[in-house]
Parts: C-alpha cells; structure tokens; sequence
C-alpha cells in the first residue's frame, strides 16, 4: 500500500524559512508524479507545486519565486523549500502522489507563518 509521511511543520516567523519533506513507500517514486497542496481554514485546497518522474516543476503563480519542489528518488522523497514566507501561507500542508491514473494523499501537516 502507498503511504506519504509529511514532516517539517511548524511555526515560523514572515519572511523565514521552511523546509517540507515527504516519504513516500509502497510504490515505484521514480515513475510518480509528486505535489504538494494546501488548506487554509475557510478556503478549497489549493496546489502549491507539482513534479513529475521527469523533474518538469509546476508551480502556483502566486509563489513562483518563492517557493521550490524537488524529488530525491534514491530515498523516495519530495521537499518544499519555502523562502520569504507570509501569513497567508499559512496552512495544513499536503503531500499528493499520482501513479498510473490513482491518486494518494498524506494526512497533512500544519505550517503557521507569524507577524
């Protein structure tokens, strides 16, 4: 079974950084599509980024510049690197992993950005 295990949450001051990582097992990483999302309380869950088998990036519009995906496939992992960070990033962070048309989901993990 596929299992995603977000970590590196937590609180940060604006215009800090954060790092997000994800492992992923139980399926072939190398050959999956990999993303992060966020929710904020109130508001649908949005993409941050995406990155395919092929290392092609994808990123909301409103954080290029800011924020980068990358992928480790030797250890079957996905990080958020997050720069200049505001209020309004914060939110529960996601890990999404698509292989061969299903699609699987971390449980979250929560970013707090303060004033």
């Amino acid at each position: 079974q596929v299992q995603l295990v977000e970590s590196g949450g937590g609180l940060v001051q604006a215009g800090g950084s954060l790092r997000l990582s994800c492992a992923a097992s139980g399926t072939f990483f190398s050959l999956a599509t990999m993303g992060w999302y966020r929710q904020a309380p109130g508001k649908q869950r949005e993409l941050v980024a995406d990155i395919s088998s092929a290392e092609v990036t994808n990123y909301a519009d409103s954080l290029k510049g800011r924020f980068t995906i990358s992928r480790d496939n030797a250890k079957n992992m996905v990080d958020l690197q997050m720069n200049a960070l505001k209020p309004e990033d914060t939110a529960v962070y996601y890990c999404n992993l698509r292989q061969v048309g299903l699609e699987f989901w971390g449980k979250g993990i929560l970013v707090t950005v303060s004033l």
